[in-house]
């Protein structure tokens, strides 16, 4: 039997400078005024978000695989798991199936949003992702995995509306 969720996601796909991240900051706290909202985003190329020397990352660079830090104001967890390999699922079930290692990345992630209670997810990139797209800038339809829902040029107030309609995604079925 299905877990019953209000696990919404959409994906914002568009070329670079498009504007995807403009209607990310947004949509993000309309959507906030009807549930927790996380947000996602693709990024193509590898960054060091943490400091070298710092705490978490000698933690990290001596074999844990996640490392949570707690700041006065932030929660932050670090994961050794990105596209080129990602984690596999708690339950070994599969969000997005896919062999495409950036989908089960992201699936991944997903999963782990929803069992942490979130209502809504902005997908920002990801392209490929069989989600509901928003089409941000000149993008073809026929180049996304999902199905177009709206458009960036579209009403926000209805932008916001359609999210909120989506069908809930579901991650894990209840045993």
């Amino acid at each position: 039997m299905t877990q019953e969720s209000p696990f919404r996601v959409v994906c914002l796909a568009g070329p670079s400078d498009s504007g995807k991240t403009t209607l990310a900051e947004e949509l993000v706290p309309r959507l906030a005024d009807h549930g927790r909202v996380a947000t996602v985003k693709s990024i193509h190329h590898d960054v060091e978000i943490d400091t070298p020397g710092a705490d978490t990352h000698r933690h990290r660079t001596a074999g844990a695989e996640t490392v949570v830090g707690i700041t006065p104001e932030l929660t932050f967890d670090i994961s050794t798991h990105g596209k080129r390999d990602p984690p596999t699922y708690p339950d070994g079930t599969a969000l997005l199936e896919s062999d495409d290692p950036e989908l089960r990345a992201l699936a991944s992630t997903l999963a782990r949003l929803e069992q942490r209670g979130y209502e809504f997810v902005v997908v920002e990139g990801f392209s490929k992702a069989p989600l509901p797209t928003i089409l941000v800038g000149d993008r073809d339809p026929d180049a996304v995995g999902g199905t177009v829902v709206g458009r960036g040029v579209d009403d926000l107030a209805k932008l916001v509306e359609t999210v909120r309609g989506l069908e809930p995604l579901v991650a894990f079925e209840d045993d």
